[in-house]
């Protein structure tokens, strides 16, 4: 490969673009407005900013939220659903839980409404033994009614299927003869594992949203080809690895949490790079904020994500929690006389009031702007009317100054931002304090010591370019492909040889489609888990494995290990469950230098970075802060705050007591120490 290689990020806000020539090391970045609902025109905006040449580009990676906020917008295509005589319900059942922990009120809507929840007599054991034959008349029957009801998808999920497929895989047969289309999900060739619940939601998620990836990905593609563009489009997934365009829609449901996952694949490569290993991940974007947990420089993925209640999506993707807390978020008093912030969002368009494009409503954005961590003269007139805004509808329904009603709402942000980072840490038996804080996204920075300080987190890693990590997350990231299979059977029942061949079969069947990619690879390598418990469990614990032959003397001790690490707990009168065979085949791409992110023209000396000084709010007052431009920053940095680093992307805040310095590659590091 001696092309140029483009990676893009869409965002709720702007869609973001690195453009790296791996030959001469040059960077271009873009920045443009998200444009929705086609995602596809800010697309080819940020190309057209770069000015990328497409006939010469050998690739484009491109992470997309098109299934994420179909998802949670519900805005889904009409899907039908065919399954096992009196299973209907099971996608309306669930777990039985309440969408409100308390209270008698709260509403769940499935992803398949019930008319379109079809039964056909047909059953499996859970050893994959036939009961009831499949009809296959009333197999077509139902397949025409789903038709005629309108629906442009299918699911096929029977009982069991994961330990026999032969039903599906023959009702798949014959619903491929009736359907117009190949918008058919088979559940166990999405998902084979058992819990038809959340085997069941993950196929009706991947068919609702399978023909909006599928004219999403068709449109750009067509567009690129047409400017010149002769190679494949790869989408990032949310396991963090890639896949052709061409593939992408047969498991759209792999394309959730696209955009998040990228962001932690950037993480880990800068963060390894660095000699960090372990970080907390903190993007904090226009819209939302999301976190994650990194360990030896990798990223934590997991197969039993609920993207919102009663919405399990059991398939590999990077654990990223979010929360409604973004630059655009939206302040406001409620009836109660309470200051709430976000999940409302201002968005793009309008976007915040400091936008100048006819927003109204104070946002966190604007309460930065009001105490000085933004710059009033880059907005203008639109600052005295972010600051109106703040006083009119924070201010004084409070009774507090505007610069203390903006200090209010950015330490509700911050309050909200650190409950997701404990939920990532604290909560699974992490000690913030052995971590940094990766800070990134457009507004990350801004608050990251801050938050760091909350958490007792002794330092902050920010790259060279937070505003577009997520992009950059695209060029970097490997190629890889999961798969799971269910076994759920007692360890001591097991039979190793097939435990090994299971192993095999999924190895061989990932390094066979990445091998099908035409990409320049480094390597390709294996990794293995299974998913345990103790019998009478219903929990799940996930145990690493150094390869696909452990011996059964082996597996146990690893769960065992593993279960009191965890729990500190030692069981040794129960008997272990190997409930899943877990495989995960990458593809590793070659390393990227990223030294160009931070140009190197210019003076590289503190007085040279120097742009000037502006009084800042900190702790109940103001103070009169140095900015520097970070381009210009010497790479031997040593630098105490307060002070404020700005740059194309991202404005950084080093709050009084900090200290920073850099690396060779540009990443600053900030010891957060005491506030002064």
């Amino acid at each position: 490969m001696g092309g140029q290689v483009a990676g893009i990020d869409v965002g709720g806000t702007f869609t973001d673009l690195v453009l790296l020539d791996p030959v001469t090391g040059a960077v271009k970045l873009a920045k443009v407005p998200t444009t929705l609902p086609n995602q596809a025109g800010g697309v080819l905006a940020a190309l057209d900013e770069a000015g990328a040449d497409l006939a010469t580009m050998d690739l484009i990676v491109h992470g997309t939220t098109t299934t994420t906020n179909a998802v949670l917008e519900r805005n889904l295509c009409r899907t039908g659903l065919i399954t096992t005589e009196g299973f209907r319900d099971v996608l309306e059942l669930g777990r039985r839980t309440r969408p409100q922990a308390y209270g008698m009120s709260g509403r769940f809507t499935p992803v398949i409404p019930r008319d379109l929840r079809l039964e056909v007599p047909e059953r499996m054991d859970a050893r994959g033994n036939v009961l009831t034959p499949l009809d296959e008349d009333a197999l077509r029957e139902r397949v025409a009614r789903l038709l005629e009801a309108g629906c442009e998808s299918l699911v096929i999920h029977f009982l069991h299927a994961y330990a026999n497929p032969a039903h599906e895989l023959r009702a798949g047969q014959i619903a491929r003869e009736l359907w117009p289309n190949d918008h058919i999900t088979l559940g166990h060739a999405l998902l084979s594992e058992s819990r038809e619940f959340e085997r069941g939601v993950t196929a009706a998620v991947n068919a609702s949203v399978q023909p909006l990836l599928e004219r999403y990905v068709g449109r750009l593609a067509g567009e690129l080809q047409a400017r010149g563009y002769a190679r494949d489009l790869l989408v990032m997934n949310g396991n963090g690895g890639m896949v052709s365009a061409r593939a992408v829609s047969r498991e759209a449901v792999k394309t959730v949490m696209s955009g998040p996952a990228s962001g932690v694949m950037a993480a880990c490569y800068t963060g390894r790079r660095a000699g960090v290993g372990n970080l907390i991940t903190y993007d904090m974007g226009g819209t939302s904020t999301d976190v994650a947990l990194i360990r030896d420089a990798r990223a934590p993925v997991s197969n039993e994500i609920e993207v919102e209640y009663a919405m399990p999506i059991h398939v590999p993707m990077v654990d990223v929690r979010t929360v409604g807390a973004g630059g655009g978020s939206i302040a406001r008093v409620d009836a109660a006389g309470m200051l709430r912030v976000g999940p409302e969002s201002a968005g793009s368009d309008p976007g915040p009031v400091c936008y100048g494009r006819g927003g109204t409503r104070a946002t966190i954005s604007d309460a930065n702007l009001i105490l000085g961590r933004l710059p009033a003269s880059r907005f203008g007139q639109a600052a005295e009317a972010a600051r109106a805004a703040m006083a009119d509808q924070i201010a004084r329904p409070l009774g507090l100054s505007v610069e203390q009603a903006a200090e209010a709402v950015l330490r509700i942000a911050n309050t909200h931002m650190a409950g997701a980072i404990r939920m990532v840490s604290i909560s699974m038996g992490a000690d913030p304090r052995d971590f940094a804080l990766f800070a990134f996204g457009g507004a990350g920075p801004l608050h990251a010591v801050a938050l760091a300080r909350e958490l007792a987190i002794p330092r902050v890693l920010i790259p060279a370019r937070p505003g577009i990590t997520n992009a950059l997350g695209c060029v970097v990231a490997d190629l890889r492909h999961d798969f799971v299979r269910t076994l759920n059977r007692p360890l001591d029942g097991c039979d190793m040889e097939q435990v090994h061949a299971i192993w095999a079969a999924q190895q061989a069947e990932g390094r066979a489609l990445i091998g099908a990619e035409k990409l320049a690879l480094k390597g390709i390598r294996a990794e293995y888990s299974a998913d345990m418990q103790f019998i009478g469990q219903t929990h799940l614990l996930r145990v690493p494995l150094p390869d696909g032959t452990p011996t059964r003397e082996a597996l146990q001790q690893r769960f065992e290990a593993a279960y009191h690490a965890r729990f500190k707990v030692d069981l040794p009168t129960i008997r272990a469950n190997l409930v899943n065979l877990n495989c995960s085949v990458i593809g590793e791409r070659p390393e990227m230098d990223l030294r160009a992110l931070i140009a190197p023209d210019g003076r590289r000396d503190l007085a040279g970075a120097l742009t000037g000084n502006r009084p800042v709010w900190f702790g109940g007052g103001w103070q009169d802060v140095p900015v520097y431009w970070r381009d210009h920053l010497p790479l031997d940095l040593h630098l105490t705050g307060p002070a404020i680093i700005e740059q194309m992307d991202t404005t950084t805040i080093v709050e009084p007591g900090g200290i920073v310095t850099s690396d060779a590659e540009g990443n600053l590091f900030i010891e957060v120490g005491h506030a002064a």
